[in-house]
Formats: C-alpha cells, structure tokens, sequence
C-alpha cells in the first residue's frame, strides 16, 4: 500500500504528481468537501469556540457546538436521542461490542465493513458468539436467529454495502428483529445523505420506523463532506453507550468546529434534493459511459459503482 499526496482540495479533480485526473475513488457524494458555506462555518466556529475540545465529551469536551449537533441529528434521523463519535471506525466500536455481552449472540452480514468484523471481534473476546451469514441471505439468517438460545441477540448489518453497492434487505431483517426479540444494528456510512426523503438514510429510503430496537450508525465525511460519525437510537440505548460505550469515553473529543460545520452541512442535505438528482445522474452517465467496455459492471444502485477488471495482474 502506499498513499498518493493530493495537491489539491477535495473535489471531482485532483491533482496528483503534477497531473489533473478525474477522482471517482471520493465519498464527498454530494461535492460538500468542498462547500463554501460549510467551510465558513468551520472558520466561524473555530474563531468562536477554538481549535480543540481539550478532553473527553465525558470529562469537559462536551461543548455547545457538540450538544446542538447531536439535537439536530436525533431530529433530522427521527430518533429520541443521537450521540457524536470522532470516526465512523469508533462508532461502531463501541456499539456492538457495548450491547452484545458475555453469552449474547451476534449475527453478521459476510460483506460487512471491516470496522464491524473488528467491532464483532472485540465483543467475542467478551464472551459474544458471533455468526456469519451469507451476503444478504434472510433465509440463512432466519435459521440462524430460530436456533439461538441467546437471551440478547444482535442483527449487524450495512445498509450500503460499501465494497458492491448493493443495498440489505432492511424491511426483512427488521421484521426478522422483531419476530426473534432483536437488537438491529445499521451502519448507514453511504447512505445517509444519499438516499431516502430529503437524504435522512437508508431507514427513510425503505419507510421503516425509528424504532427503539435499531442502532443507527452514519459517518459525516462521504455525503455530509466533513468528519466523524454519529449512533442514533432510544433514550435508553444511547445512554447506555454514553454509560460504557469505551471508544467513547476514552477519546478526545472533536474540535467543536467541525460541529458547526457539521449543523450547515445538515441543513443543505435536508434541502438538498438538486444534489441527489444531480450525483444519480452522474451515476446514469457513468454506467451508459462504462457500458462498452469489457470489464463486468455490477447492477448497484447507489453511488458505489463496481467494475471487476478481474485478477490483480489484470487490473494492474
């Protein structure tokens, strides 16, 4: 592996050893990276609350900024209660492992996101059992659930999956949750956002309820163009990861300007249908342009696009 230096911000050029190339390897979605407004209000709220949060949210990090945020995204997702993580990858951290104690069961989608293998890793070492299913097989899933014993059972899926942009079968394993007295625990990185009335996510897209069973995770750096993640859920889910949720409670809080950046940023995805209609069409024009070449296009919906060239040599 070796990392490539963008000379250039975030948008769909780079500049790259000197060179102009088109950038289709980004997850700025909707062009926000970029957005003026968002990053005055990064610029404004640094000026006001400072470079950094100087401790944890539980110790003193937990600023205005931080709090108005995690109010905004609890009313813009439709959950009682959100709560504001550094990463995406810390996020999910905390979830699973933090529900899904000694004996409890965990039940996992193959092609889940690698910050959910390690999140399922961590809570197996804590006495979990943790079962695989086969990619979006509810049938495979449902047997699974039906011949646990576990009194706590997690469901743990994506909702975009992030390597063949296909969505999970979100209506199905949510009525699979509450046939089997589940936990439903979503990681909804490329769909939030994206997808759904005025972008509120993969839930929306689907009409599912915010239900008090399902754990909701979004990242706020693909389509919200900034950083860090949040969990959305019940009051007393979120508080009980607030309680004991450790990649949490022992992490530095975000700068409280990038929570200013981040209250705009929702406020244009919420009215940001122009956007959306404009990365699906991007979307159409890519697929009709990729339409001749040799190489398989797979049928994805959303904005991850996957072209299998085949083995390594080939695509090198």
């Amino acid at each position: 592996r070796r990392r490539r230096v963008l000379e250039s911000p975030c948008g769909r050029t780079a500049t790259v050893d000197g060179k102009n190339v088109l950038n289709f390897a980004s997850n700025d979605y909707l062009g926000l990276a970029g957005n003026a407004e968002i990053a005055r209000a990064l610029a404004e709220g640094a000026s006001q609350w400072g470079a950094g949060s100087g401790a944890s949210h539980l110790v003193s990090g937990h600023l205005a900024p931080h709090e108005a945020l995690e109010r905004e995204l609890a009313a813009f997702t439709g959950f009682p209660r959100a709560m504001t993580f550094s990463t995406g990858y810390l996020a999910n951290l905390a979830v699973t492992p933090t529900l899904a104690g000694r004996g409890a069961a965990i039940f996992s989608d193959k092609l889940n996101h690698a910050s959910l293998i390690d999140a399922m890793q961590l809570a197996k070492a804590g006495g979990a059992v943790v079962q695989r299913y086969a990619h979006n097989d509810v049938a495979a899933l449902e047997h699974l659930l039906a011949a646990s014993s576990a009194e706590t059972k997690l469901i743990v899926t994506d909702a975009v999956f992030s390597m063949d942009g296909d969505l999970a079968s979100l209506p199905l394993l949510f009525a699979l949750a509450e046939r089997y007295d589940a936990w439903l625990v979503i990681d909804d990185a490329h769909g939030f956002g994206v997808l759904g009335s005025h972008g509120k996510g993969s839930l929306a897209h689907f009409n599912l309820p915010a239900s008090p069973r399902i754990l909701l995770m979004g990242t706020l750096g693909k389509a919200a163009g900034v950083g860090g993640a949040f969990v959305a859920g019940s009051q007393t889910a979120i508080e009980y990861l607030l309680q004991k949720g450790r990649s949490y409670i022992f992490t530095t809080a975000a700068p409280p300007a990038l929570a200013c950046a981040l209250s705009k940023s929702l406020q244009i995805i919420e009215h940001g249908d122009a956007l959306r209609a404009n990365l699906f069409a991007r979307i159409g024009q890519l697929r009709d342009g990729l339409g001749g070449l040799p190489w398989r296009l797979l049928p994805s919906p959303t904005a991850i696009q996957p072209l299998l060239v085949g083995e390594n040599d080939a695509a090198v």
